[in-house]
């Protein structure tokens, strides 16, 4: 899978302490992934959970000891997967970035 857009993982880890081991470990598996599906992602990563926002669905990642969310929009077909937002638990559970 390609990654658009590794840039806003390292955005991230300057704002948030202790994230970027997590980001470089789901990077270097999420990079070498064939995802066709959700099923797929699901037997890497078990607990990703895909979320309905109006007409798009994002897949969302549990990071760092489930201490950060990964929010991304995997497009199977091209094989890209696009960077939405990096968040706390506690600023994911807010809903804020679903507007």
């Amino acid at each position: 899978m390609h990654i658009v857009s590794r840039r806003a993982l390292r955005e991230a880890a300057k704002i948030y302490s202790g994230v970027e081991p997590g980001l470089e470990t789901w990077f270097r598996v999420a990079s070498k992934a064939q995802w066709l599906s959700l099923d797929d992602v699901r037997k890497t990563y078990p607990a990703a959970d895909a979320i309905k926002v109006g007409s798009r669905v994002y897949t969302v990642f549990n990071i760092g000891g489930n201490n950060f969310r990964l929010i991304v929009k995997i497009e199977y077909t091209y094989k890209k997967i696009f960077i939405k937002h990096v968040l706390t638990h506690a600023e994911y559970d807010k809903d804020y970035w679903k507007k």
